[in-house]
């Protein structure tokens, strides 16, 4: 039976509260495995493991509570090894790295920031900002919308003009953001976000953050902002720290 592996942390193992159980039905029960002052929590695996709602917080859960009191690097949901044995060897041999993650994520944990274009508001933001484009707009509308070639013309600019707006307003995003974080990372790309980044930051400083969301969203009302956390920090472990053979690697939520 392969071992499913939840998380990283230092040694003692983080206090669990009563028996704590993890994936699969019915639960199994967690472990760990411990080499040179590093431990990872893990458990059997299921042979018919999916992505289950019921599965998503049992991994989640096991997570929440073993970070309660100090840091734990996460894995991805369906992290596999081939067996303890494999699990301990990748602790010796990425010990340096576990140790020096584990530090920077003390106290830390991580949001995550979509951000995409109100469709209205961005119209009137590029019309504000190019008089000419708004002109051309005008003498159509007033000449009974103008004719198919001039509809074609003004729709290819304006076209052009909110695209180029969506790498601006993806770039103030950052910028507006990223002094508050001790970490930044870009997740994947996405045809529906202009950006999607996760931030890590002081567990006690998360309200900073949060303000300059707010006055972001104030002063540029063409983005829609959606937020999630606090979250573990899955985006700040990188996919080579996955235990060897593991099916699955750290990640960023949402």
């Amino acid at each position: 039976m392969s071992t499913y592996v939840y998380g990283i942390a230092r040694t003692p193992a983080p206090p669990f509260h009563g028996d704590l159980t993890g994936v699969g039905d019915p639960p199994r029960p967690v472990r760990v495995v411990e080499r040179e002052g590093l431990v990872a929590l893990v458990s059997d695996a299921p042979d018919d493991l999916k992505p289950k709602r019921r599965e998503l917080l049992a991994h989640q859960q096991v997570l929440a509570q073993a970070s309660a009191e100090r840091p734990v690097l996460p894995m991805r949901f369906g992290s596999l090894s081939e067996d303890d044995e494999a699990v301990g060897d990748v602790l010796l041999e990425r010990a340096e790295h576990f140790r020096e993650r584990l530090d920077a994520l003390e106290g830390r944990v991580e949001y995550n920031v979509k951000a995409s274009h109100d469709e209205e508001a961005v119209l009137h933001v590029v019309m504000a900002e190019q008089p000419a484009l708004r002109a051309e707009s005008e003498a159509n509308r007033a000449a009974g919308g103008g004719s198919y070639e001039q509809k074609l013309q003004l729709g290819e600019k304006v076209a052009r003009a909110v695209q180029a707006r969506e790498s601006a307003d993806a770039a103030l995003v950052r910028q507006a953001l990223e002094p508050l974080a001790a970490e930044v990372s870009e997740g994947p790309e996405s045809g529906g976000w202009l950006t999607n980044l996760s931030f890590l930051v002081d567990r006690e400083g998360a309200d900073e953050l949060l303000a300059a969301l707010e006055e972001l969203q104030t002063s540029a009302p063409q983005l829609d902002l959606t937020v999630n956390g606090p979250l573990p920090p899955y985006s700040f472990v990188e996919k080579a720290d996955a235990p060897a053979g593991a099916a699955g690697t750290p990640s960023a939520a949402g």
